[in-house]
C-alpha cells in the first residue's frame, strides 16, 4: 500500500469556473484602465474564500520580438527612455526588443509586423515569424498578457545608431546591433534590467544553437 505522505499533490486543480465575481467596477479610465474585482474563489481545503477586492489594472495584451542574425550571432536591441524605471533604476532608458500594444481586430503576428517596420525599419514576413512562448507580466495586479516572438533578420543591413519611433506616440528610438555575448555579458552585469528583454536573452541562451 503506497504511503499517502508520498503521494504527488496535483497541480493545477480549480479553473475559472472556480472564481465567482459579484462586480467588476472601473475606477480609473485613461490611456490605461484600473478595474476593481469584488470576488471569491475556492480555497485549497475545498471551502470558499471570504468574498475580497482586487484592483487590476488593465493594460491590454502586448507582443515582444526578439529579432537574431544567426549567422552573424547577433541582435537588435532598442534604447529607449522609459518613464517607469525613473524610481529604481541609475538610468531610465533601457535595452529592449521590439515591442507593441494591440490595435483593434490585429492578431499577434500583426503586431510584430507592424511594430518592427515602425521602430526599426525592418520589413518582416509574416511566415518568418515564431513563436517562443506566452506569459503574464504581473499577475498579482495587472491582465497583461505577453506574446513573446523570435525572428531572423540581417544585421548587416541594419545601421546602427538609426532613431525610429512614432513622433504622435513620442517614441525616440536608437537601434543597436549587439553581439549575443554582448547582451549575455550586459544582462550579467544588470545593465539589462526590464523582464521581457532578460526571459528572451535567457531563452536564447538555451536555445540558439538550435536556431
Amino acid at each position: 500500500m503506497q504511503d499517502s505522505k508520498n503521494k504527488a499533490t496535483p497541480i493545477f486543480q480549480y479553473d475559472q469556473t472556480d472564481v465567482a465575481i459579484s462586480a467588476i467596477t472601473t475606477k480609473y479610465q485613461g490611456f490605461f484602465k484600473v478595474n476593481e474585482y469584488q470576488l471569491s474563489h475556492k480555497l485549497f481545503s475545498q471551502k470558499q474564500s471570504n468574498e475580497f477586492t482586487r484592483e487590476v489594472f488593465e493594460r491590454g495584451d502586448a507582443v515582444v520580438i526578439m529579432l537574431y542574425d544567426p549567422l552573424q550571432d547577433n541582435l537588435l536591441l532598442l534604447e529607449q527612455f522609459r518613464a517607469g524605471a525613473l524610481r529604481v533604476n541609475e538610468t531610465p532608458w533601457m535595452l529592449e526588443f521590439v515591442a507593441g500594444m494591440f490595435d483593434d481586430d490585429e492578431s499577434p503576428i500583426d503586431v510584430a509586423v507592424r511594430e518592427t517596420k515602425e521602430e526599426a525599419n525592418i520589413d518582416l514576413a509574416p511566415e518568418h515569424v515564431k513563436p517562443i512562448m506566452k506569459y503574464l507580466s504581473s499577475p498579482g495586479g495587472m491582465s497583461e498578457c505577453i506574446h513573446f516572438y523570435w525572428a531572423e533578420f540581417n544585421s548587416n543591413d541594419v545601421t546602427p545608431g538609426s532613431i525610429y519611433g512614432l513622433d504622435d506616440e513620442n517614441e525616440d528610438i536608437l537601434l543597436h546591433i549587439i553581439s549575443r555575448e554582448s547582451a549575455l555579458a550586459l544582462l550579467s552585469e544588470g545593465k539589462i534590467s526590464n523582464a521581457a528583454t532578460i526571459i528572451g536573452l535567457q531563452w536564447l541562451a538555451m536555445n540558439y544553437q538550435n536556431l
